[in-house]
């Protein structure tokens, strides 16, 4: 199947057919620049395994860079950028005063039927829809929620979205939702902005709040750079944002440090024929910024890069939701 891969930073795209597989251990070998090149044709679909060859084409190296002393990186260093440690997202939330308290910072927004209750004392935030908790983390001046959402619309309003309107359980698991969270095809992560497969946004809905409880939205392509730039920038992120456990072992420099608790996991992904697959190997984060009609952009994470990257992806597939909340 062919697919079309395009990777931030870099003007145009890098075109090839790829095959979506992954290993599901660590003894693959990475498919080589010249390997892929020799595959490049005409395509219609997205494909994330092209990576090398958009990194070529930038100037930058395609061996994962080493990382070797993270409390040497000015830009890492929680203090310095400004962001909450770990360590304070590293513990269950509890969800029994998280109502609301005096003297808390927790707020309910009113009149809202999504209404939620952000605490930035105990780092959480309750999905007042159904009454689930999150961990929550400050990066920079950005808050994260720190766990995917797992939000499970009403079916009858999923159908009525559209065609491609889709959301569900990894291999359609419930244990697979307790771990990772829900898949949502964009129309769902978009809930009622009206532009899916085939319906333009033209952008207006950058920062919608789409599936995301009232005061949190879905992020922009630019709010995920801003991450990065948080947290040392594209090349070392994806190391810094992974969890430390949950990801098929790669190598040490490639490897999860959770430098900042964002505690990324690899939910994996659903295409347009309803396979899952790249679970342990891809966590991968849909934005709220349109490519056209077909395509919108995706945050991705690999077990066997150091990276964080985005790219344009179908808006027939299903990935997970980070929701962002919204600026005071």
């Amino acid at each position: 199947m062919f697919t079309v891969c395009a990777f931030a930073g870099v003007l145009g795209f890098a075109l090839s057919a790829c095959d979506d597989s992954s290993s599901a251990g660590g003894d693959e070998t990475e498919t080589s620049a010249l390997s892929c090149s020799a595959e490049m044709s005409s395509s219609s679909r997205h494909c994330e395994d092209c990576k090398d060859e958009a990194i070529s084409s930038s100037g930058k190296s395609n061996d994962p860079a080493e990382v070797t002393d993270d409390s040497s990186d000015s830009k890492g260093n929680p203090s310095s950028a400004g962001t909450s440690t770990k360590s304070s997202a590293s513990e269950e939330p509890d969800s029994s005063d998280s109502e609301g308290v005096e003297g808390s910072s927790a707020s309910v927004p009113s009149g809202s039927s999504d209404a939620s209750v952000y605490d930035a004392d105990k780092n959480t935030l309750k999905d007042l829809r159904d009454g689930q908790v999150y961990k929550t983390i400050k990066i920079g001046n950005q808050t994260w929620m720190a766990q995917n959402l797992n939000y499970a619309p009403d079916e009858n309003h999923v159908h009525s979205l559209g065609d491609y309107a889709w959301s569900g359980c990894y291999g359609g698991k419930a244990d697979s939702c307790a771990k990772y969270g829900r898949l949502y095809t964009w129309e769902v992560a978009m809930d009622k902005a009206g532009c899916g497969y085939g319906e333009s946004c033209n952008n207006s809905y950058e920062g919608s709040q789409g599936i995301c409880p009232a005061g949190w939205h879905l992020p922009s392509y630019n709010e995920w750079e801003t991450l990065f730039r948080n947290v040392g920038g594209e090349n070392v992120a994806g190391r810094k944002l992974k969890s430390e456990e949950g990801w098929n072992y790669y190598s040490e420099s490639t490897k999860g440090i959770d430098y900042y608790g964002f505690s990324a996991l690899p939910a994996g992904r659903r295409d347009d024929n309803g396979d899952f697959s790249s679970a342990g190997d891809r966590a991968l984060f849909w934005s709220s910024s349109e490519h056209n009609i077909s395509y919108t952009y995706d945050m991705v994470l690999y077990h066997k890069y150091l990276g964080a990257y985005l790219y344009d992806g179908s808006k027939y597939d299903a990935f997970s939701v980070r929701c962002l909340k919204d600026s005071d």
